[in-house]
């Protein structure tokens, strides 16, 4: 999935402020979702959370898009171009449709409802995405990891994984990356990570254990949900940060809720992230994005595909600066 856009989102904090929070009670900070093209301004639109200017990352992951449901015969289906990364690794997540993914590694793999599909694009990878032709509704959550410095140049890599669910507390978890519940994903990765859908029935509570020395993200896909003491509402990512040894999820509607739990200890390394792009300066970028345009072997080549590759946009005039998170509290 491409990054083709340059806003920014608003935050709200928890229905706590801080003179009023009971002794060792975790602080919810609610970011709100901005829409964006996906691939240029007649492409599928999405909702995205991470990153922002008042939270870049959690734990390692540093970009969610969040998209659908969309009727593809109303709205059209997923077709992204080749296209290429670096510094990064790339979680297909979806709910509802199927995609068809190919790569320079010669992946040609399917993206299915409740099956993770993580690619890794070190030094340099490209990929397509296309709806497949049966796909009448396309939902689901595209996630990017950044790798940490040593490992930022790593080779290209494919993995796939479907995970079984747990029940717990009137939920079903799937854990696609790390550890919860009971359940825990042999996908392998290159910072402590946590990564699973979570789907909490009508007027149920879950009580998750989680390691305190991660902070971490709740994504709202169907229902609104209290997290700890704050409700999330479709769309909206709950913040919670690091010293939370237990998290609490109440859905109080008629209806089952649906979740996208993310995980991770504070990264610790400042990113320059551009496009499709993760680096550690301004000169990293111009480079990978020169060595995409003159289809170096940096990237690798895709067979045909019709419209040929994305082009990479043209660089700000201005020097590309770190993204820095707020202290840690």
């Amino acid at each position: 999935m491409s990054n083709t856009e340059t806003g920014a989102a608003a935050l709200r904090c928890g229905a706590l402020v801080e003179g009023d929070r009971p002794p060792g009670a975790a602080r919810v900070d609610v970011l709100s979702a901005r829409e964006v093209p996906l691939g240029g301004p007649r492409a599928m639109r999405v909702r995205r959370t991470l990153p922002q200017r008042s939270r870049s990352l959690i734990g390692a992951w540093c970009f969610a898009d969040h998209y659908g449901p969309h009727e593809v015969a109303a709205l059209g289906g997923m077709n992204m171009p080749p296209h290429p990364h670096t510094g990064l690794q790339t979680v297909s997540w979806l709910f509802s449709g199927e995609i068809e993914h190919r790569d320079t590694l010669g992946t040609h793999a399917l993206i299915r409802p409740g099956e993770m599909n993580l690619m890794t694009g070190g030094h340099g990878i490209a990929h397509s995405e296309v709806s497949t032709p049966d796909t009448t509704v396309i939902h689901g959550v595209q996630l990017w990891v950044a790798l940490p410095e040593e490992h930022r140049g790593a080779a290209r890599d494919f993995q796939h994984y479907v995970p079984e669910p747990a029940r717990v507390d009137g939920a079903e978890i799937r854990v696609f990356l790390g550890s919860l519940a009971g359940r825990a994903s042999p996908v392998r990765g290159f910072t402590p990570l946590l990564g699973a859908e979570i789907v909490v029935e009508p007027h149920r509570t879950l009580t998750l254990p989680v390691d305190a020395a991660f902070e971490h993200g709740l994504l709202v896909d169907r229902g609104d949900v209290r997290l700890l003491d704050t409700v999330l509402r479709p769309a909206e990512l709950g913040y919670v940060p690091r010293g939370a040894d237990v998290l609490t999820v109440a859905n109080e509607t008629d209806a089952p809720a649906r979740l996208v739990l993310l995980g991770g200890p504070p990264f610790g390394e400042e990113i320059v992230m551009w496009w499709n792009f993760v680096g550690r300066s301004h000169d990293d970028i111009v480079r990978a994005r020169e060595d995409w345009e003159a289809s170096t072997d940096r990237f690798g080549v895709i067979g045909d595909h019709p419209g040929g590759r994305l082009p990479a946009p043209a660089l700000p005039n201005a020097v590309l600066t770190p993204r820095r998170n707020p202290p840690t509290r």
